[in-house]
């Protein structure tokens, strides 16, 4: 899902690469001797293909450099239960990182490993924009989505970021520990609201059009400092590697911070010109096509 098209304030970020970076195939056309440690992968558009399936060439890479000690992870704007479909056909078993590095899951034992939910602060103005300004709100948290009646028309849209929907009352949705929360409406009091919370409140937050729903804007607000770079710093301490040992693959803005921490970075042929400016290499692979992993593989590991 494009959930960040702010395309705004991204140059090209002026790393120095030493040469390229190779390694051999042994008689199993495994890899061996590999000096990257690591692959963060983004999931929509990159990993995951327009019918959200992973290619078959990206799987089998993946398994291939998996099989000669390589940790492959995701680094997602999705929830946890979201990105499940998408680990389970990679094999991807360990600690991935969901809503752009506000929640960190190890997946065989469901053990978060680190959680930024909203403030208090910026909850009450977020429940208090949605409910002033008469829009359609979703919260999220680790489990899922909550909302009420008033989310039904945009349900489907909204769980492309999780499956797992759940429709309560107002009061409810707002009970658990949020990481983050979607208001969705007409475009003038969408940035109304966003204006008024802006004004009060240190969180992140993104405004975009809802594609899905024409003539329909939608913000989304989340805590402060979390971003796919840090959540990539974090993954790299977790598997005993530093940043300069990973690779990242994506296709969008909100991969720019881990490309900016990665020691090679990959985006996709059809990415945004500021975000090929910011990744190390682009690849011939199309988003949404399939294949693109399986480039970058071939590319990093030789």
């Amino acid at each position: 899902m494009r959930a960040n098209p702010n395309r705004s304030g991204l140059g090209r970020h002026g790393h120095v690469f030493g040469p390229k970076l190779t390694t051999r195939q042994n008689r199993g056309g495994c890899y061996s001797g590999a000096v990257y440690r690591l692959l963060a992968l983004d999931l929509d558009g990159t990993l995951l293909r327009r019918d959200h399936t992973v290619d078959p060439r990206d799987r089998d890479a993946i398994r291939e450099l998996q099989r000669a000690g390589v940790t492959v992870t995701i680094v997602t704007g999705r929830l946890q239960s979201g990105s499940i479909g998408a680990a389970t056909a990679c094999d991807i078993t360990g600690t991935i990182a969901c809503l752009e590095g506000s929640h960190l899951v190890e997946l065989s034992s469901n053990t978060t490993v680190a959680h930024h939910p909203m403030s208090a602060e910026v909850i009450e103005l977020m429940r208090g924009a949605i409910t002033d300004h008469r829009l359609a709100g979703f919260v999220f948290d680790a489990g899922g989505i909550h909302h009420d009646e008033a989310g039904e028309p945009y349900a489907k849209y909204v769980s492309t970021w999780s499956p797992n929907l759940r429709v309560v009352e107002e009061h409810h949705a707002w009970q658990t520990s949020p990481l983050a929360a979607v208001a969705i409406g007409d475009p003038e009091p969408i940035a109304k609201a966003l204006a008024k919370i802006r004004a009060h409140a240190n969180m992140f937050s993104v405004s975009f059009a809802v594609s899905a729903c024409p003539g329909k804007h939608a913000v989304l607000v989340r805590a402060a400092g979390p971003s796919k770079g840090t959540a990539l710093a974090e993954l790299c301490r977790t598997a005993g590697c530093s940043t300069a040992e990973a690779v990242a693959v994506g296709d969008w803005v909100n991969d720019v911070p881990m490309f900016e921490v990665a020691g090679r970075s990959f985006a996709m042929g059809t990415a945004p010109d500021a975000v090929r400016d910011k990744a190390s290499d682009s690849l011939d692979a199309i988003a949404g096509d399939g294949g693109g992993i399986a480039e970058a593989i071939k590319r990093a590991w030789g």
